[in-house]
């Protein structure tokens, strides 16, 4: 049943946003543009190396991914854009190619690497995920 689910979500995604299937999708948190399509698969935010027109400096031939999710996000209605600004957590290689829809239903996305547990745990003992920057909001959005 998960292969023909991901067959049919694959079918589904990948004209519409240039779905990679990662088995992680965030599309519902980027503004419906997908990170997996940036050259170096940055799953939350740009990298220092954004050109100043906001072409991207592995490929100058795009628009940073980022870019669009941040000028998307701000497009949305309500409070759809909100997420573009979480942390989310690196991909699991091991989910690529299979359904996202599956991995939601069952939690399987959402399964943290120890290391990042580990941090999350420490972090909120800390009281520091309140102090620590969520996202680069700073980032120059062009209109």
């Amino acid at each position: 049943m998960a292969p023909l689910l991901a067959t049919i979500e694959h079918a589904v995604k990948k004209p519409v946003w240039d779905c990679r299937m990662c088995g992680q999708c965030v599309l519902h948190s980027t503004g419906f543009t997908c990170p997996m399509t940036c050259p170096k698969t940055l799953r939350n935010g740009p990298c220092g190396g954004v050109r100043e027109d906001g072409s991207c400096e592995v490929d100058p031939s795009m628009t940073c991914v980022w870019l669009k999710a941040y000028g998307r996000a701000r497009r949305l209605p309500g409070h759809l854009g909100d997420g573009v600004d979480e942390l989310r957590p690196p991909v699991d290689n091991r989910l690529q190619g299979t359904s996202s829809w599956v991995n939601l239903a069952t939690g399987r996305d959402r399964a943290l690497p120890d290391g990042w547990r580990a941090a999350a745990e420490a972090a909120e003992a800390t009281g520091a995920a309140e102090a620590a920057p969520t996202g680069p909001a700073a980032v120059e959005v062009p209109r």
